[in-house]
This record gives C-alpha cells, sequence and structure tokens, in this order.
C-alpha cells in the first residue's frame, strides 16, 4: 500500500491543503485506487515558507500551488501503483 499524507498545517492549510486532499481523494475515488493508497493528513512536516507540504511514503515533496501539486500526485501514484503490479514476484507455488 501507498500513504500519501498532506501536511495540514496551518501555512499549508492557507495555501491550499485541503483543497488539495479533495482533490487527492476525488483521483482516487475516480480511479478505484481506495484500496491501494491510503491519504492521511498530518501536522507540520517542518517545511513551512516553501510551498504545500506532502509525502508518498517518506519521500517530502514541496508543491507551489495547488494545481502543481495535483498534477505531481496523479502522475507519481500512477507510477508507483504500475510499479507495485508489474514487479510483484509471483507467490504461487510452481507445480514440478
Amino acid at each position: 500500500m501507498i500513504t500519501v499524507t498532506v501536511c495540514v498545517g496551518s501555512s499549508c492549510h492557507v495555501k491550499g491543503a485541503r483543497e488539495m486532499i479533495g482533490r487527492f481523494n476525488n483521483f482516487l475515488t475516480n480511479h478505484n485506487f481506495q484500496d491501494k493508497v491510503e491519504l492521511k493528513g498530518a501536522f507540520c512536516m517542518d517545511h513551512c515558507g516553501k510551498g504545500i507540504n506532502w509525502k508518498i511514503n517518506e519521500e517530502i515533496i514541496t508543491s507551489p500551488s495547488v494545481e502543481d501539486g495535483d498534477k505531481i500526485f496523479r502522475k507519481r501514484v500512477s507510477e508507483a501503483l504500475e510499479k507495485n503490479v508489474v514487479h510483484k514476484p509471483d507467490k504461487r507455488q510452481r507445480k514440478t
């Protein structure tokens, strides 16, 4: 599972974190990714003033705008999910 965490501290909130969470959630819902991506909020990621802060798993990403964050989110989550599907090892036992 991929975890996406969006900062909901005051600085990010003022810059549009709430709207960005809404966009992220809409994308996940529209593509039926809710069971593959956990979306959550967290307070301060210690990058105040740089933009809206969020992370995919442990990688912190700073977006200058909601639109930029949405675009990056869609691309990165789609790529991560594709990797998970393509590179998942086959755990079934093979008969010999």
